[in-house]
């Protein structure tokens, strides 16, 4: 399937990115600034009621945080090297969280002495810990979600307890000396269903009440994640629609006095910002009979493009050589990363379309690259060098 430049990219913002790809040896991903900065003011206009704290993990670009630091934003945070990435450029550590379940001790006491005072928690072996090395500091617990199980790339099977564990670990972070602070949840990444969002603020909902009524705990925080979609191939609501229904969904269970609300977007905030520039290595067949041609290219699974596993994300997909309208014939392909690596094959049930003159060195631009590709990027896969990325 070929698409057509103009439907995720104003002609500006295309020129000025292609005008870039022409000076840089593919595979490179190229990011807008211009359009992270848009969506980030996007997040904010739509959901006024709730604090931005970027997941680092969808694309750690230095540019990036420069920018979510100059909107004011905050950071989630997930290990002490994104840590020290964010405190290098001055970001306030009121403004960070700590939102991996899985840390050691050291860890923990790295962001503590760093001044960070907010924590997630889903287990008793890492309470304990956090009560240790932490002492004092805003607990929430992370608790599952159903809603996983219509997002595109599912989060909360590895994350997350039960609504009633979650009780009572809240409880005993008030026993260890620690504030019982909220709740946080993730309805998955990529959720295309409002309605995930809905059973997991009523499940946030009992917690809260329970915890006043039983253990005169009254909970400040709703921790929601991220979950709001990219731009791919398959159609989505605006962030308006998904920020109106959301706001209905918490007044319909806080009222009108909501809690403090966190946001944690990565995909939403970058992946739109950034093309992947890729160039064909070979075209060949299985059989003299095949019906399908098989097209590797010189990025694949293991050098940023890991979120084709399963084919779980379809992005769009525009080639250089061609552009849908101009009559030229076009055929469904295998799609297939360089590595000696079986599993590397991108998209084989999912049939893309691309022009049957297609060759070895033609270019190939995949939209809608800017999370989840450059920090997935293996080191020295086969001896590749990570993904390169550059800003415009």
């Amino acid at each position: 399937m070929l698409t057509q430049p103009l439907k995720y990219y104003s002609q500006s913002t295309f020129e000025r990115i292609c005008a870039k790809a022409k000076e840089v040896e593919t595979p490179f991903v190229i990011i807008d600034s211009a359009t992270v900065e848009d969506h980030f003011d996007a997040l904010r206009n739509n959901f006024p009621w709730a604090e931005i704290y970027y997941a680092l993990k969808a694309n750690p670009a230095h540019e990036i945080i420069d920018i979510v630091n100059n909107k004011e934003g905050g950071f989630d945070l997930a290990s002490t090297y994104e840590l020290d990435r964010v405190i290098s450029h001055g970001t306030d550590p009121d403004l960070i969280s700590y939102g991996n379940t899985i840390k050691k001790r050291a860890d923990i006491k790295y962001f503590y002495d760093a001044g960070i005072r907010m924590f997630v928690t889903d287990s008793d072996a890492d309470l304990a810990n956090i009560a240790a090395m932490a002492p004092g500091a805003k607990v929430y617990v992370r608790i599952l979600t159903e809603g996983n199980l219509t997002a595109d790339w599912p989060l909360s099977r590895k994350f997350g307890c039960q609504p009633d564990m979650a009780m009572d670990l809240l409880v005993k972070a008030q026993k260890l000396g620690l504030e019982p602070y909220g709740v946080s949840f993730h309805v998955g990444s990529q959720q295309r269903d409002i309605g995930a969002w809905d059973g997991a603020i009523a499940t946030v909902k009992v917690i809260f009440e329970r915890l006043k009524s039983e253990n005169n705990i009254e909970l400040q925080m709703i921790n929601m994640g991220g979950g709001f979609p990219a731009q791919y191939i398959h159609q989505t609501n605006t962030l308006a629609v998904y920020a109106a229904e959301i706001q209905r969904f918490l007044i319909e269970d806080f009222g009108a006095t909501l809690p403090r609300i966190i946001l944690e977007p990565g995909r939403s905030l970058v992946a739109n910002a950034g093309i992947l520039v890729t160039e064909v290595v070979q075209v060949s067949r299985k059989s003299n009979t095949a019906l399908h041609r098989w097209v590797y290219t010189d990025v694949g699974l293991f050098s940023g493009m890991i979120e084709t596993l399963g084919e779980a994300i379809k992005y769009p997909l525009y080639c250089e050589t061609s552009s849908p309208g101009t009559g030229e014939e076009s055929e469904e392909v295998v799609i297939a990363g360089p590595t000696c690596d079986s599993a590397d094959i991108l998209y084989e049930d999912y049939k893309y379309r691309l022009p049957h003159s297609l060759k070895e060195g033609d270019r190939l631009f995949w939209f809608s690259t800017g999370a989840y590709t450059t920090s997935y990027s293996a080191v020295e896969f086969n001896g590749f060098p990570p993904l390169k990325s550059y800003f415009v």
